[in-house]
């Protein structure tokens, strides 16, 4: 069995930055160990999965350890591949059924559009060891799904050496390090060691989190952020009620396919 692979950079418009996803088009639903070990041989913080039903798409995405329930880079990535290289519908948005409901991504120029469910953070306990796993304590800790900690710089947010083997201990999904830009908005990190990404270099899913904090901190709604791992992105966003707009560029940079016998799928 031949599955088409692309691997695409999103939230830039160069190659060798922003976040790789690898996409993978498939006729129908193969074992979820197959897509598990799939997305482990990739080994990128994501590997999607998409099948076509009528005018919509069915999506998941997967770590090399797990299965997500919200992905923001390999959704633009997916998109792409959709819209502009495989050239599969001739409309200017896709819609992606998901375990986060229905996500739509359109055209915006020469970026990608998503529209996302927010996921404000709110006050509560952290972790005891969070700011020894950080290196460093956060001025303010927020909670959704992963911890939100605010930093007063982006120098500070820059110089953190995170504790993986700690970081994987705690009681979130990932953390989220957070601080105002000193040329945009705001910058953030991400990290998720326990669900196999260490350091995510550019992370969608993390900013309907941090869209309804800024919005709030900064009192405006249309902000531009970056993400400043070591190879970095850029996303436009917009708080929009209870969704945010996460909006960013992308960039083809490998097309090919895996190879999967029979064997492979009735073994796993």
């Amino acid at each position: 069995m031949k599955i088409p692979l692309y691997q695409v950079d999103a939230f830039t418009d160069k190659r060798f930055h922003g976040n790789p996803a690898a996409i993978c088009p498939l006729d129908r639903w193969l074992p979820d160990s197959v897509l598990q070990a799939i997305a482990a041989e990739n080994n990128l913080s994501e590997t999607a999965f998409y099948v076509r039903a009528n005018e919509h798409f069915n999506l998941r995405w997967f770590t090399p350890a797990v299965e997500v329930d919200l992905c923001g880079h390999a959704t633009l990535a997916a998109a792409l591949v959709i819209l502009d290289v495989r050239k599969e519908i001739s409309a200017e948005l896709v819609e992606f059924k998901t375990k986060s409901g229905t996500l739509v991504v359109h055209r915006d120029g020469d970026r990608y559009a998503m529209d996302f469910p927010a996921r404000p953070a709110a006050p509560g306990d952290a972790h005891p060891d969070l700011a020894a796993a950080l290196g460093a304590a956060p001025i303010e800790v927020l909670a959704a799904r992963d911890y939100l900690c605010v930093y007063p710089s982006e120098a500070g947010v820059r110089s953190l050496t995170p504790d993986m083997a700690k970081l994987a201990t705690l009681d979130r999904f990932g953390v989220i390090v957070t601080a105002p830009g000193a040329n945009c908005d705001f910058v953030s990190r991400f990290f998720a060691p326990a669900k196999g990404v260490p350091e995510d270099p550019v992370t969608g899913s993390s900013h309907c989190t941090l869209i309804p904090y800024w919005a709030k901190r900064l009192g405006k709604d249309l902000m531009h952020a970056r993400q400043i791992s070591a190879r970095g992105g850029e996303l436009w966003c917009e708080m929009r009620g209870d969704r945010v707009r996460i909006s960013g560029h992308g960039v083809l940079y490998l097309e090919g396919q895996i190879e999967v016998d029979s064997a492979d799928v009735a073994a796993r």
